[in-house]
């Protein structure tokens, strides 16, 4: 019997599946529930096509545990993502509507067409480690939260309130400081102490959770706690979205997934580039932690922070092209990383990290078009992008009416020389 695909449209309770020959003639579909029974009887259903490869949508996601269990079981699993199945059904007949076995049937038709789909694997240690980040990350956002009514309660407690970073010990101050003598004002002392007791339990969590990501981020012997301003969840989190960072073919590709790099809003003759609200939010804002920090201390971020400011770029502007050149940067650590730990390595990237270092062919503030990445021609890790040769013959100057003005690209500024990192810092 030829080989099939069966489509499953996930849910947390039920899967529905269709199963689709090379001809995407449908030869079975059915409902399940997500079960030990359901299971079985999905999978006693589909051993009459013994050739046979599941497609599940979001395997990231909602169909996480389908695809987990199947692979447990040794089936072969691969991952369609949402967009891609939610463009067949719009494109199929039905005019688009939304159904289970609609979204079953668009997933196996986009794993006939699709070649390249991604097969799921059994979760590892970066699974692990984006499990333990999500943990730091609810905890630090409990954390917030609390210490935010700790705020109000202490405003009506203590004239003028408290300073808006408000440590434990602090606030114990503050509250030792106030006796009220009336029942609204004790009933507020009191839920303030709670609250304040609540933040101790967070603080100690919170610690605890550092020193595991750090043990673990340690255990990948990643370079990426050697950046200056990223930390043991900031490296777990990078680590663990990002994956594999072959799956990039350039660094301008990946400062396109991670937002960092503008969108081209050019019209006819003007020219621009407008900040991007897409890509991957939680590495973005694991770079733009890490551009504050470097701000805040004497670094080379700082430094080409600065000069961005001094050249007429506001300070948020500044601040969006240094997180481009940190995006660089953490990519080239990962690319690094990956030459580390399988021979080979990685092209389009150097194993210097500085924010000081010359800018893309594009340049840094400028977008790296989210388009089809171009393999690199160099085998080597250590090779930088080569940059557009400038003609070496001098033109006798031109005065008058007649003289040639400079044309767009001799307007550019020139770019900056290459300056090395200080020893811990990027």
């Amino acid at each position: 019997m030829d080989s099939v695909v069966i489509g499953v449209d996930p849910h947390k309770h039920s899967v529905t599946i269709e199963v689709v020959d090379g001809r995407e003639r449908v030869l079975h579909k059915g409902r399940y529930g997500t079960d030990t029974d359901g299971y079985r009887q999905m999978l006693a259903a589909i051993k009459r096509f013994p050739q046979h490869r599941w497609a599940v949508e979001g395997c990231n996601g909602i169909g996480r545990h389908v695809a987990q269990r199947l692979v447990a079981d040794g089936e072969t699993v691969v991952d369609v993502p949402a967009k891609l199945a939610a463009r067949a059904r719009v494109f199929d007949t039905g005019n688009g509507r939304k159904t289970d076995p609609a979204d079953a049937h668009s997933v196996a038709v986009v794993a006939l067409r699709t070649r390249d789909l991604v097969e799921v694997r059994p979760d590892d240690e970066l699974v692990a480690l984006r499990l333990l980040v999500d943990r730091r990350d609810e905890l630090g956002r409990t954390r917030t939260q609390t210490v935010n009514r700790l705020h109000r309660l202490l405003l009506e407690l203590v004239p003028g309130g408290a300073k808006r970073f408000l440590s434990a010990p602090q606030a114990q101050t503050l509250l030792d400081s106030v006796a009220p003598t009336d029942v609204a004002g004790r009933v507020r002392h009191q839920l303030a102490t709670e609250l304040l007791a609540e933040i101790v339990v967070l603080d100690a969590k919170m610690k605890a959770s550092d020193k595991t990501l750090r043990k673990a981020v340690a255990a990948t012997g990643t370079g990426l706690l050697d950046l200056y301003g990223i930390g043991p969840a900031s490296a777990a989190r990078i680590l663990g979205d990002v994956a594999d960072v072959a799956r990039f073919g350039t660094r301008a590709r990946f400062a396109s997934w991670n937002g960092t790099a503008p969108l081209d809003a050019s019209s006819g003759a003007q020219q621009r580039h407008r900040l991007s609200r897409a890509g991957n939010r939680r590495i973005n804002r694991a770079l733009h932690i890490m551009a504050i920090v470097q701000i805040r201390h004497d670094t080379d971020g700082r430094a080409y922070f600065r000069r961005r400011v001094a050249a007429g770029k506001t300070k948020m502007e500044a601040l969006r092209a240094l997180k481009r050149r940190l995006s660089d940067v953490v990519f080239r650590q990962l690319v690094a990383d990956a030459k580390k730990a399988s021979p080979g390595g990685h092209t389009e990237a150097t194993t210097t990290s500085s924010a000081a270092d010359p800018a893309p062919t594009v340049g840094s503030s400028d977008q790296s078009q989210p388009g089809l990445a171009a393999k690199p021609t160099t085998p080597h890790l250590n090779d930088r992008p080569t940059q557009p040769r400038r003609s070496t013959r001098t033109r006798p100057a031109a005065h008058g009416p007649n003289a040639r003005r400079p044309g767009p690209a001799e307007n550019h500024d020139e770019p900056e020389p290459p300056q090395h990192p200080t020893p811990g810092h990027t």
